[in-house]
């Protein structure tokens, strides 16, 4: 029996395509991590080339990897849920051709990616706060109820893109006598690539740096106004009123589109676990604090995003052969997505 040859165990590839980046894992169904890639913005709406941006997070993840060995992946994608559902289809499977992989990726919400990223209860409420901002309901898995999450020109409420906007509507209006002064107008100019032009520094005339400013902004895609929240944050802890006004803002409008969720979730609101995702809820930021304080108030428990990939390496594991018990299914999920046993 020694000689005969043992079939390596399947590889399954996780995606999480976001605005501003997209991260690739190649997982085990031990949980052992085989490789890792990540890529600029996937999203159609909002980078300027999700195609290479996935198929470089792909190529990085599966460098040394033996692609014969993949055996199911799940690619996740924000709006792949919505009317964009076909083209993210097309862009899944010619990326997952071009990389040499058998069979044929599934195409999902980057929700329930990061859902699956932090829990492995089939009920849960997530809020995300990115690029975008969105809150929603899972039952047995599936998405019930969603609220927000409309992009930067309709809604996304307390996103990154919502509070680099802000920061710079407030900064023209420090600039032209509409607004009180702020500290944002010392670190705005530069961010946006204004501030070595020819009078626009701070004692410039505000009307030449505002009109350096609104160009800069709509030469480049929406999404890249996230990039400015992280300068807000550092303006806010510096003791700026107006970026600390910004984000006292920002976490009242996202506690308000999760509150939203309670006629749809029903009674057992309050006791369903709450993921927190996105780079806003889940880094170090003034925004996360306070969200998380307000709920922590109400007695409400939060889990943070692990790892929005291998979230999605643990769907795709879902679908390797036959149906497996729940408890082991559930044993499966924890493993490859890297959660604690629980």
């Amino acid at each position: 029996m020694s000689g005969i040859p043992r079939t390596p165990a399947p590889l399954v590839v996780g995606v999480d395509a976001g605005g501003t980046g997209t991260r690739c894992a190649v997982v085990g169904l031990d949980g052992r991590v085989h490789g890792r890639g990540q890529g600029a913005g996937g999203n159609l709406r909002s980078s300027t080339d999700p195609a290479r941006a996935l198929r470089r997070a792909l190529e990085e993840a599966l460098s040394g990897v033996e692609r014969g060995r993949i055996g199911a992946g799940h690619l996740a994608f924000a709006g792949a849920g919505g009317e964009d559902g076909a083209r993210y289809r097309e862009l899944a499977a010619r990326a997952w051709r071009e990389a040499g992989l058998p069979g044929a990726p599934a195409v999902g919400d980057d929700l329930a990616a990061a859902v699956a990223g932090a829990t492995d209860s089939p009920d849960a409420l997530l809020l995300l706060s990115g690029t975008g901002a969105v809150a929603a309901l899972y039952r047995g898995g599936v998405q019930a109820a969603r609220r927000d999450g409309y992009g930067w020109l309709l809604g996304d409420e307390g996103s990154g893109v919502w509070l680099g906007r802000q920061a710079v509507v407030r900064t023209l209006a420090a600039l032209d006598g509409r607004g009180p002064a702020t500290a944002l107008l010392e670190v705005l100019p530069r961010a946006l690539g204004t501030d070595g032009a020819e009078g626009s520094g701070p004692a410039a005339d505000g009307t030449v740096l505002a009109r350096r400013m609104v160009t800069a902004v709509h030469a480049a895609p929406p999404a890249e106004l996230g990039r400015l929240a992280p300068l807000v944050d550092d303006v806010a802890r510096a003791g700026d009123p107006v970026a600390d006004e910004i984000v006292t803002e920002g976490a009242r409008l996202l506690l308000h589109t999760f509150d939203s969720l309670a006629g749809a979730a029903g009674e057992d609101f309050a006791d369903l676990p709450v993921v927190l995702a996105g780079g806003l809820l889940t880094g170090r930021t003034l925004l996360a604090a306070r969200v998380t304080a307000a709920l922590r108030a109400r007695g409400t428990a939060t889990v943070p995003v692990r790892d929005a990939a291998t979230g999605a390496a643990a769907l795709a594991a879902r679908t390797l052969g036959p149906t497996v018990p729940p408890a082991e299914a559930r044993r499966l999920h924890r493993a490859v997505a890297g959660l604690e046993p629980g």
